[in-house]
């Protein structure tokens, strides 16, 4: 019992990470999209980088791009607390029922390191040269939240056993 309920915690607590993100990223819009912004204009990458000719200055592309962050946040969001809730119903069942439960919270971690090794380490670090800014580089942060949610999917992932602790 104590393995399935530190699982369902683990995978609130991830929930609850995104649901700040989400309210941040819609209450105070205009911060975060800075960020996005200055990293498709690259504005702030190495000066006379042959790289450059991939910079976006359209606002519209940039708000769609923000935009749909936010909307994968939302969606992991939600499917991360839809995960707690299957979990927890299915907590004093038998093993297997448990494992099958997993499914939607692992769907939710997949894709919340998606979002963090497409958008922002893949994207934004390497085809628009963030690595380069020193001040618009999200890729210690990304990083960080990679691994970090890269554990919780693995641990939550471990196969339930009959007669676990």
């Amino acid at each position: 019992m104590v393995l399935r309920l530190s699982k369902c915690t683990l995978l609130l607590a991830v929930g609850i990470f995104y649901l700040l993100v989400v309210f941040n990223n819609t209450t105070d819009y205009n911060s975060n999209y800075q960020f996005v912004h200055h990293v498709l204009m690259m504005d702030s990458t190495l000066p006379g980088n042959s790289g450059m000719w991939r910079a976006i200055n359209s606002p519209l592309i940039h708000h769609g791009f923000y935009d749909s962050i936010i909307v994968w946040e939302m969606v992991t969001t939600v499917l991360c607390f839809w995960g707690v809730a299957r979990l927890i119903k299915n907590l004093r069942a038998p093993a297997s029922a448990f494992n099958a439960a997993k499914r939607i919270g692992l769907i939710a971690l997949t894709l919340s390191l998606l979002m963090w090794f497409i958008a922002f380490l893949s994207v934004g670090a390497e085809w628009f040269l963030m690595w380069q800014s020193k001040t618009w580089n999200g890729q210690e942060a990304a990083g960080r939240m990679f691994m970090v949610i890269g554990i919780v999917l693995i641990y939550l992932s471990q196969p339930e056993t009959e007669g676990q602790p």
